[in-house]
């Protein structure tokens, strides 16, 4: 069980662990080349955590006296396993590397917002994504005739409510 207390970086943690279940269950995942749908979901992941970051960071840090410290527990992570497609599994990396770091800054102790230097480290780290997204757009597909399939399928997403 983690908890944090900055009920900014809990939205974040989720919407970090969306994209990484979402990155898992793709069509994608299971083979060696990135759809463009997928590749627009990606680019749509990363532009929701940095709009959101910009949101997060034109507030004023909230002054709550009566209802700080609220801990804020956490939701289980997605359960990572490694799938056919490299460029995946590299992203879930760092989806998992930046979601860490993000809650277990120093942030993650106040009410609101994210102290500069958090703030930095976070969009730095979507940033980082970004660039690895724009890497798969011009190396994928690669023909791997001798070593795929090397993973089994992993099924779809959800169904149903």
């Amino acid at each position: 069980m983690t908890i944090v207390y900055n009920h900014d970086i809990v939205g974040q943690y989720d919407r970090i662990n969306r994209a990484i279940f979402e990155t898992l269950h793709s069509a994608s995942a299971g083979t060696v080349a990135y759809s463009e749908a997928d590749i627009t979901r990606q680019e749509q992941y990363t532009s929701d955590l940095l709009s959101k970051h910009d949101h997060i960071m034109g507030e004023p840090e909230l002054d709550l006296p009566e209802t700080h410290p609220r801990p804020y527990e956490l939701r289980p992570t997605p359960t990572v396993v490694h799938v056919e497609n490299d460029g995946s599994n590299d992203l879930v990396r760092l989806y998992e590397l930046t979601r860490d770091e993000l809650i277990n800054c120093q942030s993650a102790r106040t009410s609101s917002s994210l102290a500069s230097f958090d703030a930095d480290r976070f969009e730095n780290s979507v940033k980082k994504i970004q660039h690895e997204i724009d890497y798969i757009k011009e190396v994928q597909p690669i023909d791997l005739p001798e070593s795929i399939p090397k993973e089994p399928l992993k099924g779809s997403g959800r169904k149903g409510v």
